[in-house]
């Protein structure tokens, strides 16, 4: 019996979703970074206590061998966020893309000079407590808008154009602020919090987790590792190894032709 194939829907909610958040990755990279930011493919991930991160050549299309970026973003928290705050950590990912294509990277998890004088050059002021006053570079940080910078004026130009994020998780990820603007929603949520346009997050740190290279990471009481031994996996047959940060190892086992080991955050398992 003949496998039956259907046509996607140019409307339906995944290409409505995914769409939107392509064209602000796109407006960005020409307002912001002189459109040099390579394609990339846009992810949603519910991965606990994240917004978003970004992975460098996370993604490898079958029979060409061609490579992309990955930026995710975290839908579990568009409701408690503007739009606009939203957006700022999609461009704060775009940062590190530019980055690793164009910049000087430094070790994962950590955000050097360069960094933080190109997240200042578009208006995403660098702090590692998220307010005006704080360290600007770190293992980690967070950022604020700069009231009338480039990305505030970018985005502002981008909203006008009828532009929005369309789906919002009708269960967010934590506790919202009952406020006097609620977001419409085809039906209400069944629990009691309201969901408004007011910020509930007011504080995000970046860190290193698996094979992300930038995380944009909620505070939480979460363990973390003390210790100066880091966590190593072999990309081939998975074997796990402890030993000092910044190690260059291979693994010995013959199949895996010295397959270089990747380092894991030590506070969550290795894929």
């Amino acid at each position: 019996m003949p496998t039956e194939f259907f046509e996607p829907s140019a409307d339906g909610p995944t290409a409505e979703a995914y769409g939107e958040l392509y064209v602000a990755f796109e407006h960005f990279n020409r307002a912001m970074f002189d459109a040099q930011l390579p394609p990339c493919l846009i992810t949603l991930q519910r991965r606990k206590g994240t917004y978003g991160y970004f992975s460098k050549g996370r993604f490898v299309r079958r029979g060409t061998g061609d490579m992309v970026d990955e930026i995710a973003l975290n839908p579990a928290y568009f409701a408690s966020q503007t739009i606009k705050n939203t957006l700022s950590t999609l461009v704060h990912e775009q940062v590190h893309q530019w980055q690793r294509h164009f910049g000087s990277f430094s070790r994962r998890g950590y955000h050097n000079k360069e960094w933080a004088d190109k997240m200042e050059s578009i208006g995403l002021i660098p702090s590692d407590t998220g307010k005006p006053g704080g360290r600007k570079t770190g293992q980690q940080m967070d950022h604020y808008i700069e009231p009338g910078g480039v990305f505030d004026l970018a985005c502002d130009s981008l909203l006008t154009r009828e532009f929005t994020l369309s789906w919002l998780d009708r269960f967010p990820a934590e506790r919202l602020p009952v406020g006097p603007t609620p977001v419409a929603t085809a039906a209400p949520p069944a629990s009691p919090d309201a969901l408004t346009t007011e910020p509930a997050i007011t504080s995000t740190a970046y860190l290193g987790l698996g094979r992300a290279e930038s995380v944009l990471a909620l505070p939480s009481g979460d363990p973390v590792n003390r210790s100066n031994r880091v966590k190593y996996r072999c990309a081939t047959c998975l074997a796990q190894v402890w030993g000092k940060p910044n190690l260059k190892l291979r693994c010995g086992v013959s199949m895996c032709r010295n397959a270089p080991f990747e380092e894991c955050d030590a506070t969550v398992q290795c894929p």
